[in-house]
């Protein structure tokens, strides 16, 4: 009976989350005041990285103080997301403010979704290429995705903004949710700080391949259930692509990322993916779909197909919501 209940109630809270954040995001006024909770986890990240991460250590010890610092974030992050709910708790209690608390709580939830953020990002890097303003679009593009972008032609561009938009789309989106309602802000919350740890130490490299391996692993754990949701939702919106995402989504190096990516190829009927440059290395990456090179007329496809995806994103957390009452009636 609890669990339905915690459902249910978390259900409530992300519905009208996912309407609000989609309409205001977080506004440019509101972070030039207060910073974006994600940069809060991003220096509390940075500040244990600098501290333990020390080569000195061995890799056994990295690695050891690697965990430690993922579980006293997640768990500071938990705690955080506990007290949101106290609150609520204590005003429904005290004041009789159902309502006044519930919405509260969605707006403090919407820190934890990029739908609009992400679209806007995204939409900057389209005007730009349809301007024929391609340095414009580059260093657009460079703030979303970490690959060297300095000498991508249009195409090069496009294929980069779509890449992150569906990689995002689950990231940003769709794994947000899915933890917000399982396990409500806490687990919103967590998820959030997992996410952001393994963005910024969750990598192969020698410096981070000890200490940040807790936040990789943790990472493809939280995101494993979510990425085939997301990966579902483009798939759907863009009423194709379920051979290409089942075929070549096991190709990437994540067990999670090449879902969405490859739902993208195969809903837009183009190639994404292939090698790439980070810090002017050359990487090998995978291939997904077998069409040609994406352009301008794909990017803005990308654009509809997400908007779409995520309107059928929030039909499913209706559907969660309506099968969660039903439960209840006799």
């Amino acid at each position: 009976m609890f669990f339905k209940v915690w459902i249910l109630l978390n259900s409530l809270i992300a519905l009208p989350a996912l309407v609000i954040e989609a309409i205001v995001g977080y506004p440019a006024w509101l972070h030039a005041r207060i910073p974006h909770p994600v940069v809060w986890a991003g220096k509390a990240i940075d500040a244990f990285e600098r501290r333990w991460n020390d080569p000195q250590f061995s890799f056994a010890r990295r690695r050891l103080l690697g965990c430690v610092a993922v579980l006293l974030l997640t768990g500071a992050a938990i705690l955080l997301g506990l007290g949101v709910l106290w609150t609520q708790d204590a005003a429904n209690f005290s004041a009789g403010l159902s309502l006044a608390a519930s919405v509260a709580v969605a707006l403090v939830a919407t820190v934890g979704l990029a739908q609009r953020s992400l679209f806007d990002h995204v939409r900057n890097v389209r005007t730009a290429l349809a301007c024929g303003d391609l340095v414009a679009a580059r260093q657009r593009v460079s703030l979303i995705v970490g690959r060297d972008t300095h000498e991508l032609d249009a195409s090069g561009v496009s294929a980069a903004a779509l890449e992150s938009l569906a990689e995002s789309f689950n990231d940003g989106i769709v794994a947000p949710a899915y933890w917000l309602v399982l396990g409500g802000v806490p687990g919103l919350f967590a998820y959030k700080v997992l996410n952001t740890a393994d963005s910024l130490i969750g990598h192969k490299e020698e410096r981070w391949r000890a200490f940040g391996w807790a936040a990789a692993r943790a990472d493809d754990v939280a995101n494993l259930v979510p990425a085939r949701i997301a990966g579902l939702l483009l798939v759907c919106a863009g009423l194709g692509g379920l051979l290409v995402m089942c075929k070549d989504a096991s190709r990437h190096a994540s067990p999670n990322a090449g879902w969405p990516e490859a739902a993208m190829a195969g809903a837009l009927g183009v190639t994404l993916g292939g090698p790439a440059t980070y810090d002017g290395a050359l990487h090998e990456r995978p291939v997904f779909g077998a069409g040609p090179a994406p352009g301008l007329a794909d990017l803005s496809r990308g654009l509809r197909i997400y908007v779409i995806a995520c309107g059928l994103l929030w039909l499913l957390v209706v559907a969660v919501l309506a099968f969660s009452l039903s439960r209840f009636m006799p």
